[in-house]
């Protein structure tokens, strides 16, 4: 009976995805400004403004489309819920990340512009 607890804890760990085996972590407060690079012959990146996001807390983010829950588990950013629920982006430095395409860093970036 003593065992039960410790059987439950090996469980969850054997079945957790492997994506999400780092460590909890938090994201820097403030907006996030999104863009897809831009061409030689145009500007360096075409704004997203429909797709930034305001980190608020350890945990919250918000959006023009209302506000959500995030977990952060080594270099990777995951909405839980709220507009963005189910987008995972890949964490580069403590200011910019990219849309995870595939398990990896995509073409959309984010860059802290505030805090």
């Amino acid at each position: 009976m003593k065992f039960v607890p410790a059987l439950i804890a090996l469980a969850a760990i054997i079945t957790a995805p492997a994506h999400a085996q780092g460590a909890i972590g938090v994201v820097q407060r403030g907006k996030y400004v999104c863009e897809l690079p831009g061409d030689a012959s145009s500007s360096a990146g075409i704004a997203q403004p429909d797709l930034n996001f305001t980190i608020k807390s350890a945990s919250r983010y918000s959006t023009q489309k209302g506000r959500g829950a995030y977990l952060r588990r080594g270099d990777v950013l995951t909405f839980t819920s709220g507009p963005r629920q189910g987008e995972s982006f890949i964490i580069l430095s403590p200011n910019f990340m990219r849309l995870a395409e595939d398990g990896k860093p995509g073409r959309l970036r984010c860059v802290r512009s505030s805090r």
